[in-house]
């Protein structure tokens, strides 16, 4: 099968197993495991932050920043596109007790203006607002990823008025990639950063909340009550590192192979709209006589797997277990579907 659901679907290479079973371990509870170790001094250095901390997931990166800097009742601001509203179980209001304010930006993307008329005035009748959570790139979106400067226009509306600023970077990579900016500039701007190694970046499972001293120290004690302890992790971290070293140069390939993609789909007789394609992820809509159901049914008995994103909605993501021959093979069967 060509599985295009996702970029969490791909296996470990033969090198990154070589890594995962050669790697020194120990009980990272302890905070005794060398190749954990390694891994959260290799990052916090890349991003420039006092400290990092190794997690089994995004989400629960994301969903521990949230619960560190906030308290019940605290407002988060996001986009109605955020993985962390749409994709994390509601784990802000259950996690947290904190309630969320939706922006209406751009593919995920608002701007500092949008943050600042929503932030709630200091009043017994409203919620504190609290964090601002950026994803990039965004998975709703379409991959589509920030220009720095708003960023760094949303990062002084933030110190101004006393909002932490929280990166939900699962992909970030894939837009440094695109931008040419450096993990450090990033780093700068943010309170906090999550990132992730599960997805372009090919590792099994795994990702890394960085922040300063006092912060990881918090969220160290919060992945403890959450059940995210774990003890010979290294042979995970080991996938980690072999990632940041090998699988970035990468993900232009991804990104190359997306367009090429999108550039067919924009054509094709059923396709109703197609969003921009920024980096490896390709969002488009069937004309609506066109059962998506049906749709997504033909292209596996093709042998090729995309995911419904809503209502007539699919998206298709590339990864390195994506080459150029199942490209080819993608584009022929969807030029030539009778639908």
């Amino acid at each position: 099968m060509i599985d295009l659901r996702s970029d969490t679907v791909t296996r470990p290479s033969k090198g990154m197993l070589a890594a995962m079973t050669a790697a020194k371990v120990g009980d990272d509870v302890f905070q005794e495991d060398p190749t954990v170790n390694e891994l959260e001094r290799k990052v916090a250095a890349m991003f420039n932050k006092d400290k990092a901390l190794f997690c089994p997931s995004g989400t629960m990166t994301n969903q521990i920043a949230i619960k560190d800097h906030t308290y019940p009742g605290d407002e988060v601001i996001c986009d109605r596109l955020s993985h962390v509203y749409h994709y994390e179980g509601g784990g802000i209001a259950r996690n947290s007790g904190a309630s969320v304010r939706l922006l209406s930006g751009d593919r995920g993307r608002f701007s500092a203006e949008d943050l600042l008329a929503n932030i709630n005035p200091d009043d017994v009748h409203h919620t504190v607002s609290k964090m601002v959570v950026i994803e990039n790139t965004c998975n709703k979106g379409g991959g589509s990823y920030w220009a720095i400067q708003t960023i760094r226009d949303i990062h002084k509306v933030c110190v101004k008025n006393d909002l932490k600023l929280h990166l939900d970077g699962a992909r970030l990579f894939n837009a440094l990639t695109e931008t040419g900016e450096s993990a450090e500039d990033f780093g700068e701007i943010f309170d906090t950063i999550s990132i992730c190694f599960s997805k372009g970046l090919g590792a099994p499972v795994g990702s890394v909340l960085l922040g300063d001293n006092e912060f990881i120290k918090q969220a160290r004690r919060i992945r403890k009550v959450w059940g995210g302890g774990m003890r010979q992790v290294g042979y995970l971290a080991a996938a980690g590192i072999y990632a940041l070293d090998q699988n970035i140069v990468r993900l232009t390939d991804d990104h190359r192979r997306a367009r090429i993609l999108g550039e067919t789909i924009e054509t094709l007789p059923y396709v109703k709209e197609i969003m921009p394609v920024d980096t490896n992820i390709v969002i488009f809509i069937l004309k609506n006589d066109v059962n998506s159901e049906n749709f997504i049914r033909t292209l596996a008995e093709a042998g090729i797997l995309v995911i419904s994103m809503g209502y007539q909605i699919l998206r298709m993501v590339t990864h390195l277990d994506f080459n150029d021959e199942m490209l080819s093979t993608v584009l022929r069967v969807l030029s030539q579907l009778d639908i």
